[in-house]
């Protein structure tokens, strides 16, 4: 029963440091980001990582962006379709074109020093979902850009990273498999459509005939779980998934009561603990050595999602404050960025004696990803 223990320090940690950060005035989450890195083994090691808190982990950000869908406008989604991809586009490609040459600087192969670009081109967005929900800043044209350049981002990082391990990894994908891989996550999308449309409708028009307490709440987490567990079958992002299945009951008569009964559960259990578990990851072991190294690549890992998404939306018309807070909502690689460095190390693309250096730029870009989305949310407010 340890996992009680640690759950309970994870609750009372957060709510603490929670009232702290309100009290001072810096986003929460960030605090939530914070007190992982104080209970787990960078610090006091109350907490360690493990398989448990990593499911746990994983329905926290379920909920999290099934919620952003259930709060987002397909109407504006469909506007900002364009600035949403070409910043997606460009937000990958800069920093894997910075990055290759300058790890090679810092002792890496020219492989390794492709993914780790790879790496980098990741975007976690819901530390900028959470931000953007506490400064109820959701539902205009920046927050719907950056939610579409997540989506587009994720599919982004999961098709290269699928073309690395074909090339480069030890388990070769053939042009036939690969092929029929592709062809698999464009039939999600398909069928996703399929759901938005036609499905959910009719799937809330059964709940609510079986009056059932909470079947509108119940029937929602069916179709949030099943489309993030579809996604990850076919190879893509279990976020990809949730985020439109938020937006398929966007469009119902139930959104208001699932998306209050969805922030509940989540931020009561679930949310908490999938930031703290990022926090987890995080140690000092290689950090005094590295930290040039960690220093430059936390500094280049920001200023390429800065640049890369936020001149890709100014090109189109946004304007610098705008640009700014599309950038900056970018700027967090979290649990995207973990789960693929985790990946190339098992299957030797990502170079050992500087995982930790690179998990601990990781983490650093997360924790200050709030910060500049806070600042530039007020920045636009303040000229506005």
């Amino acid at each position: 029963m340890e996992f009680l223990g640690q759950i309970t320090i994870i609750l009372v940690t957060t709510l603490l440091v929670g009232y702290l950060c309100n009290r001072i005035g810096i986003p929460a989450v960030l605090g939530e980001l914070i007190a992982g890195v104080l209970v787990g083994p960078a610090v006091l090691s109350w907490v360690k990582p493990t398989n448990f808190l990593h499911q746990m982990a994983e329905i926290g950000v379920i909920l999290l962006m099934f919620a952003a869908g259930c709060e987002s406008d397909l109407v504006l989604l469909r506007k900002y379709f364009k600035p949403s991809m070409l910043a997606a586009i460009l937000g990958a490609v800069l920093p894997i074109v910075t990055i290759w040459p300058l790890a090679q600087l810092f002792g890496m192969s020219s492989q390794h020093a492709l993914f780790l670009g790879v790496v980098f081109a990741a975007t976690s967005v819901s530390i900028s979902v959470v931000v953007m929900q506490e400064l109820n800043f959701t539902k205009n044209r920046e927050a719907s850009t950056i939610l579409g350049a997540a989506v587009v981002d994720d599919i982004l990082a999961v098709i290269i990273l699928s073309l690395m391990m074909s090339f480069l990894g030890e388990e070769k994908m053939s042009t036939p498999a690969m092929l029929g891989h592709f062809a698999l996550q464009i039939g999600y999308f398909v069928g996703i459509f399929v759901v938005i449309k036609w499905v959910t409708p009719i799937v809330f028009s059964v709940a609510r005939r079986l009056q059932i307490q909470y079947a509108s709440t119940v029937v929602s987490l069916i179709i949030a779980f099943g489309l993030a567990y579809l996604a990850e079958v076919v190879g893509l992002s279990d976020v990809v998934g949730a985020f439109f299945a938020g937006v398929a009951v966007s469009r119902t008569d139930f959104r208001e009561e699932i998306s209050r009964s969805v922030d509940t559960l989540g931020n009561s259990l679930f949310m908490p603990i999938f930031f703290v578990n990022i926090g987890l990851s995080m140690t000092f072991d290689s950090f005094v050595p590295q930290i040039g190294f960690i220093l430059v690549l936390t500094v280049v890992a920001i200023v390429t999602k800065l640049i890369g998404c936020g001149g890709a939306v100014k090109l189109l018309g946004f304007d610098w404050n705008s640009a700014l807070i599309v950038g900056s909502g970018m700027v967090s690689r979290g649990e995207m960025a973990l789960i693929i460095a985790q990946i190339g190390l098992t299957n030797h693309l990502m170079s050992t004696a500087h995982y930790s250096a690179v998990i601990a730029a990781i983490i650093l870009t997360t924790l200050l990803a709030p910060l500049f989305l806070k600042m530039a949310i007020g920045h636009k407010a303040a000229v506005a």
